[in-house]
């Protein structure tokens, strides 16, 4: 038995598929081009040569909800925009994640109308919160890197089993009719 004794011990590692499939998952998020305002400037300027995010992270533009898995909302997010919103969250697949960039995303900024809603969040579930006004590329990396945190300990089978988006929606939907979002 010498010729196999102590062979196989470095060549096997072993792991969960959650956690293979997550790494996969974290190192090439698709985000979908998704700017309100200002706070798209920085987003766009974290995608160029510079700080570029593609070559970085892996992350590309997708032009299309149904290829992407990450809403970046950077900008303000009126009463009008917020249904559009909630439409292309609702046409991303799943596993799906939101970031939300800037004060205006997050809080609606200094903005306090009747027009303007206050936090994305009462719209789509929001995984990551960026601060800023508007807030830089590295605040935006910084972002991303928390997110990457949360997606590999993302559990896939408890997302089946119904905990999770589907609630997530149900508290969004009543959410929306409080402020007096018609979707």
């Amino acid at each position: 038995m010498g010729l196999i004794d102590d062979r196989f011990d470095k060549n096997i590692f072993t792991t969960s598929l959650d956690f293979l499939f997550n790494w996969g998952r974290r190192s090439s998020l698709w985000w979908l081009q998704f700017g309100l305002a200002c706070c798209a400037i920085e987003m766009i300027s974290a995608s160029m040569a510079r700080f570029d995010l593609s070559e970085r992270f892996g992350m590309l533009f997708r032009s299309s909800p149904r290829a992407a898995d990450l809403m970046i909302v950077a900008g303000t997010v009126t009463k009008k925009m917020a249904p559009i919103v909630r439409t292309l969250y609702d046409q991303m697949s799943e596993p799906k994640w939101v970031l939300s960039m800037g004060s205006c995303a997050n809080v609606g900024g200094p903005y306090d109308t009747y027009a303007v809603v206050q936090g994305v969040d009462q719209v789509v579930p929001v995984d990551v919160y960026v601060p800023g006004c508007p807030p830089t590329p590295e605040s935006l990396y910084y972002g991303i890197l928390q997110l990457q945190n949360k997606i590999i300990k993302y559990d896939t089978m408890a997302r089946k089993e119904g905990k999770g988006r589907a609630e997530d929606a149900r508290v969004a939907e009543r959410q929306m009719a409080m402020v007096g979002i018609r979707g």
